[in-house]
């Protein structure tokens, strides 16, 4: 057994060579990251094609913004088009071609931009009917208000439930419908089939348009 004791010297020196080898990786990570993002890699075209040189999206289109969301939950979505549970005709072909390490690299890029401010939006009506699903739910129905997982205003909360506040209305009720149809892999406890399903197609395009209208904010 060695009783030698460990030299305080060289234990602050092995701590500080870590702690910059961190940083060089993450840094690392980063600028592969932008790389991706800005030039594409392989046969993925660059992400700012359809994302925006920002990761603001391209609410017009329906491509949704990509700053500021959480990595885990980018890097699952990536992985999700890559193994065909989540179909979509644009984006799988794109996460096939990235490797595993590179969605990583992507998904960091985009968590760490900050959230560019939107073009001032009509304030939703408190009684419209987004308004009211958004907030309070249907529980008649057993359909939780959306705030109660994506947080008040839709700033969403953790890594499994994204910020919905200002992002594109076409976008939005595109996954609801894409959920209703088993299109997309149905998230945490299997929970938004289940709620996209108990919505008729106005209630959809109204929750979208009432989270399309909230203003999408960089807390950080």
């Amino acid at each position: 057994m060695n009783t030698t004791p460990e030299c305080p010297t060289v234990t602050i020196r092995w701590r500080v060579f870590s702690l910059g080898l961190g940083l060089m990786l993450s840094a690392s990570c980063h600028a592969n990251g932008a790389a991706i993002a800005q030039g594409g890699v392989g046969a993925a075209p660059a992400c700012q094609t359809c994302h925006g040189t920002a990761g603001e999206g391209i609410a017009q289109a329906g491509f949704p913004r990509l700053a500021g969301l959480g990595a885990p939950y980018m890097q699952r979505q990536l992985t999700a088009f890559a193994d065909g549970s989540r179909v979509s005709d644009v984006m799988m072909p794109i996460a096939k071609a990235l490797s595993a390490a590179q969605r990583v690299e992507v998904s960091e890029h985009y968590a760490a931009l900050p959230v560019s401010a939107a073009p001032a939006a009509a304030t939703p009506a408190p009684a419209s009917v987004g308004s009211v699903l958004a907030t309070r739910g249907r529980w008649a129905d057993q359909l939780p208000a959306c705030e109660q997982c994506h947080g008040p205003g839709g700033r969403g909360v953790g890594p499994d439930f994204p910020p919905l506040a200002g992002q594109s209305a076409t976008y939005l009720a595109n996954q609801l419908k894409a959920w209703k149809t088993g299109a997309r892999p149905p998230g945490p406890m299997g929970l938004m089939a289940v709620v996209a399903k108990k919505l008729s197609e106005a209630e959809v395009l109204a929750i979208a348009e009432h989270y399309a209208a909230l203003p999408a904010k960089d807390d950080r």
